[in-house]
């Protein structure tokens, strides 16, 4: 698989597993102290032939994904899961590098645009009635919908800028939420 983008990763480790699974050019950000010569690079990246963010499932990775987005607007994002980007042998691991050949193939396939929508079809009740904020179940159920809808893991407060960030619709909302809600209630 050919990707035409440049991808953005956090480091080496990153780009060495990247170019197993595809074949890609990398900027690496050199973790969280990304610098003003690294988003020039992404810019121009991104005028030349485009950018997708793709950073660890962690608070520093999303940090990232932030500066970047704010720096340079119209970049495509992807996004694993936290089970998927952890170590086989570590509960500890968490990264890229970690991640199978097929995960990040699938994270690759699936990449957004993020887009400015004046108003979510989705609302902050809607989380509420289905127990995605302020439940005990909250964590799990944010946790599952964003990997069944490929959007990364949340907290309670991006979880609505993030489904609108990704323009899902109320319907993929439903349906993704209901399948989340199913699968608890087989579990018990």
């Amino acid at each position: 698989m050919n990707i035409k983008e440049i991808i953005v990763v956090e480091g080496r480790d990153d780009t060495a597993k990247i170019r197993q699974a595809v074949e890609a050019d990398t900027i690496e950000t050199n973790g969280s102290a990304i610098d003003n010569i690294i988003l020039k690079q992404i810019q121009h990246a991104k005028a030349k032939r485009g950018v997708i963010i793709f950073t660890d499932p962690d608070y520093p990775g999303e940090r990232i994904r932030q500066i970047i987005d704010k720096a340079v607007p119209g970049c495509k994002h992807a996004f694993l899961t936290r089970d998927k980007a952890r170590a086989k042998h570590s509960n500890k691991s968490l990264g890229i590098e970690h991640a199978s050949i097929a995960a990040i193939q699938q994270s690759l396939q699936d990449v957004y645009e993020l887009k400015d929508l004046e108003e979510s079809e989705i609302t902050r009740e809607d989380l509420i009635t289905y127990g995605l904020i302020g439940s005990p179940q909250a964590s799990y159920r944010r946790d599952r919908l964003g990997e069944l809808l490929q959007i990364g893991h949340t907290n309670g407060k991006q979880l609505l800028k993030r489904l609108t960030m990704f323009q899902i619709t109320k319907d993929q909302f439903e349906q993704s939420i209901n399948q989340v809600l199913q699968e608890e209630k087989d579990d018990n």
